[in-house]
């Protein structure tokens, strides 16, 4: 049994227990865990203020827990730092570059703090820009670079040296859609290559598409984790789309659904489909059958998950719109 433990201790980036922060009267964290396999995407998915980049700053050791405990590595948050700040690296919700150097100097006068030779720093930065898609810009200062090209230079600044834990705290806030498959893209490169990822969001489908496994955070707690197929199914409800083959008849469809299922039934999409939450498949099944006895005519149906949006909001009980608008704890 302890063999087993030992090893799968052996297989995490990151294993924390009890972690708490407290700023006056307030427990930005309040007893986190966390458990994060080697050389993958680990989500952490929260509204603002509900202590993401409060854990993301401590397991960075840029905080010093007031309580609980964490392993990076297999080294002591606390007692072992130095150990630990040699193979993690950071990037924040902002870039830290220089903006009135190029992105080449960028990369290069980071490189030499490394320790790298002057020819080492110039052979790293041209590699990092050929892989960040940057070498036309790689001679341009920084503050004329696009809000995708920023992030881009940003993160290639992190892996000067490859990190073994990357810490993304918001890396695609305020880009668009481009721009994030663009840095989605350099995320999984990262992990490929063996690099594990802690990744905080506000973005669903940001955490759905890269997210190995899924955490969510609320008022300090974690609430819920697993796979984004787990949480999805600890909601428990499912999505029933209807599209009707003639238009005219959906307020008549929405009243025979309705009064089936006993859910809430509303307009989607266009003027001949509708949508309700089922918590039960076979009953969506026999909804639609009393839709073939009322004579209403379907075109086609579909019976799937919640999104990733709809758990969210069951878990933390607040629209995204909310969440956004709230101040960040610390």
């Amino acid at each position: 049994m302890k063999e087993q433990q030992l090893e799968q201790s052996s297989n995490l980036a990151v294993e924390a227990r009890g972690l708490v922060k407290v700023f006056g009267d307030h427990r930005a964290v309040d007893g986190v865990d966390l458990s994060i396999q080697k050389g993958t995407v680990y989500g952490f998915l929260g509204p603002n203020g509900a202590g993401k980049t409060t854990t993301i700053r401590m397991l960075a050791t840029l905080l010093q827990p007031d309580e609980g405990s964490a392993r990076i590595f297999g080294h002591d948050l606390v007692q072992e730092t130095e150990a630990i700040k040699s193979r993690i690296s950071l990037t924040g919700q902002y870039a830290s570059i220089d903006e009135d150097l190029t992105g080449v100097e960028n990369l290069v006068m980071i490189a030499r703090l490394m320790g790298y030779s002057k020819k080492e720093a110039k052979g790293r930065a041209n590699e990092l820009l050929s892989a960040f898609g940057l070498e036309e810009a790689s001679k341009r200062q920084v503050k004329t670079y696009s809000g995708g090209m920023r992030r881009r230079i940003d993160i290639a600044a992190s892996i000067v040296v490859t990190p073994e834990l990357l810490f993304l705290d918001e890396p695609t806030t305020g880009l668009d859609p481009r721009s994030r498959n663009q840095v989605w893209d350099i995320v999984r490169a990262l992990v490929n290559a063996g690099t594990t990822v802690l990744l905080t969001t506000q973005y669903l489908e940001e955490a759905d598409q890269l997210a190995d496994r899924i955490a969510v955070i609320n008022k300090g707690k974690i609430i819920a984790e697993g796979t984004s197929n787990d949480l999805k199914a600890s909601v428990g409800t499912g999505t029933l789309n209807v599209s009707l083959l003639n238009p005219e008849d959906r307020p008549r469809a929405i009243s025979v659904l309705a009064q089936k299922l006993q859910v809430t039934v509303s307009p989607a999409g266009d003027v001949a489909s509708l949508t309700a939450q089922v918590a039960d498949a076979s009953l969506a099944a026999e909804a639609l059958g009393e839709l073939a006895k009322e004579k209403i005519a379907v075109h086609n149906f579909s019976l799937g998950q919640p999104s990733l949006d709809e758990v969210f909001l069951t878990l933390t009980d607040q629209s995204v719109e909310e969440a956004k608008e709230s101040e960040e704890a610390r």
